[in-house]
């Protein structure tokens, strides 16, 4: 079971944070034999199991399967009424366990770490401070390493009046009963925009507020483009290059709220979602005890270490250390560290130029590697091809008509550095991409790997083509 703070105990490694990467990280080092202790106020299991991943995707699902269905003739006949929205809402709940982390906590125990419930803080070299939920103290002391895995919150921007408005941040979007009438969403990134398309097909009237020039601007350009005309196309108002001023909330806590942009404009809603980046949890994790500045992410190395601590004992893994802030790179950064923490020597070089992420919106937006801009940025002689995985056999058969693909390739090296796409389940797609700019694949290679017909990963063939001049 897990235990409340109690007498002073050793552990090999002690992990702050027991969300997806701290569990991840207690994982490998107990794989490697060494014994660990996990610190954990909140529900073990983290953000991502209750208020991000698995809730916003079980969101999204049942009404993407719909809009799928009345785009292609014969299905759509069959689709003959609304999506059961409390049913949608119901399905979000067995798939968070009711916000009860009793699965994780047995998953914890039964790979032999010990939990420890409470509030932990570093207090010196290698030494954790936990304040226990039922008041008691103790402090644990690390024999090897303590991991900040302390995750990360919703930014909410110094925007007047908007600390007193009552805003939805991710927990209170993915956690709601209720579909507002009206939604506005500040920010078009992957979280306002995951969240704007589930509302406005559950209901909602949404407007998006990005104050970048298109949505999801780390993407490649063709990408935000081709989402928004997607959005505008099934009534989402998306509203780019518009910058929020102010924001108030009128008659009380139940009141619609206003957003009135740097132009004038009024945006009145009946929730407001804040979906403007994270920050890391390092304001009151004890970074002064140890000489570091709190407030910010933690800097380390490859090896994930702590910038700026002495003596190899310190170690920040997934959102806290701000490197890619998702949680599939959390975990890949935890594996590496359970084993830099039991003397291996390995590093987290994909942090540098293959990390892949996927948008679940309906078309899904994904990505893996440069982008055309950085890799000219970073100096690449490059050569960038495109294509659309609607063009092809098995992506037209979805019936959907905003996609489009994008390979940078180094023509040095004549391998692919980016790859991007946009349509119907290419997120699926992206992992043969990650593969092949991880494994440093060579294009005259990649002309042997055939594409299965019809599937649209035939895609990949007409980039291929595009490379050889062949249309």
């Amino acid at each position: 079971m897990a235990t409340e703070a109690s007498e002073d105990q050793t552990y090999d490694v002690i992990v702050i944070g027991g969300g997806s990467t701290g569990t991840n990280a207690a994982w490998y080092a107990r794989d490697n034999g060494l014994s660990v202790a996990v610190v954990e106020s909140q529900l073990v299991g983290g953000e991502c199991s209750y208020w991000a991943c698995i809730p916003s995707k079980a969101l999204l699902g049942p009404p993407e399967l719909v809009a799928a269905a009345r785009r292609v003739p014969g299905a759509a006949a069959a689709v003959t009424g609304e999506v059961d929205v409390q049913a949608v809402f119901a399905r979000r709940d067995e798939w968070t366990s009711g916000l009860d982390d009793g699965a994780q906590v047995s998953w914890v125990e039964s790979i032999g770490a010990e939990l420890i419930r409470g509030r932990g803080r570093l207090a010196g070299e290698r030494r954790v401070e936990v304040e226990g939920d039922g008041g008691g103290t103790q402090t644990l002391t690390a024999a090897r390493a303590v991991v900040v895995a302390s995750g990360s919150r919703a930014n909410v921007p110094p925007i007047e009046g908007l600390d007193s408005a009552r805003v939805w941040t991710n927990k209170e979007v993915t956690q709601a009963s209720q579909v507002p009438e009206r939604l506005v969403v500040l920010g078009g990134g992957p979280v306002g925009c995951e969240m704007a398309q589930a509302y406005a097909r559950l209901g909602s009237r949404v407007t998006i507020v990005e104050r970048e020039d298109r949505l999801l601007g780390p993407y490649e350009p063709e990408i935000g483009d081709t989402l928004r005309d997607a959005f505008e196309a099934e009534g989402i108002t998306v509203l780019t290059g518009t910058t929020a001023a102010s924001v108030e909330r009128r008659e009380g806590d139940d009141g619609p709220v206003t957003v009135t942009t740097e132009n004038g404009a009024e945006l009145v809603g009946d929730e407001l979602l804040v979906s403007i980046g994270r920050k890391p949890n390092t304001d009151d994790i004890g970074l002064d005890t140890v000489g570091l500045e709190p407030g910010g992410p933690l800097e380390v190395d490859d090896r994930l270490a702590v910038a700026g601590v002495d003596g190899d004992w310190l170690f920040a893994a997934g959102d806290v250390n701000g490197r890619a802030m998702l949680t599939h790179q959390g975990k890949y950064q935890a594996r590496v560290v359970g084993d830099v923490i039991a003397g291996e020597d390995v590093s987290a070089w994909a942090d540098h130029g293959a990390v892949p992420q996927v948008v679940f919106t309906d078309p899904q937006a994904a990505s893996v590697g440069r982008t055309e801009r950085q890799a000219i940025d970073a100096g690449i002689n490059l050569k960038a091809v495109t294509s659309d995985p609607n063009g092809v056999a098995g992506g037209a058969l979805h019936g959907h008509k905003f996609g489009f693909a994008k390979l940078v390739i180094d023509q040095d090296r004549r391998v692919i550095v980016g790859a991007s796409f946009i349509g119907p389940g290419v997120g699926e797609l992206l992992h043969a991409a990650t593969i092949a700019i991880v494994g440093e694949v060579p294009i005259a290679t990649l002309w042997h790997a055939t594409p299965a017909f019809p599937t649209t990963s035939e895609v990949w063939l007409r980039l291929l083509e595009a490379d050889r001049g062949i249309s």
